[in-house]
């Protein structure tokens, strides 16, 4: 069982940028591929990013592709989203999952799921 929280989310103007992060529980934190989802109101939950378990390769959508950088920490159960230049349609609620595939983008190949945080960009 995995325990995934989300923070760094909040109200920021386009163009400006926010660092978001999620924290693991346990021990087995490198065994799992780390992504990025996120839903705006109306829509389906969409793929943001996603990074292998050795962190040696990413991928991006390509609505955020030269945006943003996703990280992680194994030593310290963290994953980071850095998020630059955001726009108003990146408006939506930002979900941290883990998966032990390698690199999906599919949201149901993914096993757990934090309870996400708010990402508001005002134009």
């Amino acid at each position: 069982q995995v325990q995934l929280v989300e923070s760094g989310g909040g109200l920021v103007q386009a163009g400006g940028s926010l660092r978001l992060s999620c924290t693991a529980s346990g021990r087995t934190f490198s065994n799992y591929a780390m992504g990025w989802f996120r839903q705006a109101p109306g829509k389906e939950r969409e793929f943001v990013a996603v990074i292998s378990r050795t962190g040696d390769s990413t991928s991006y959508a390509n609505s955020v592709t030269d945006r943003c950088t996703l990280s992680r920490d194994n030593a310290k159960n963290t994953v980071v989203l850095q998020m630059n230049s955001l726009r108003p349609e990146d408006t939506a609620v930002y979900y941290c999952a883990a998966t032990i595939h390698y690199r999906p983008t599919i949201s149901t190949l993914y096993n757990y799921w934090g309870q996400g945080t708010q990402v508001t960009v005002s134009s």
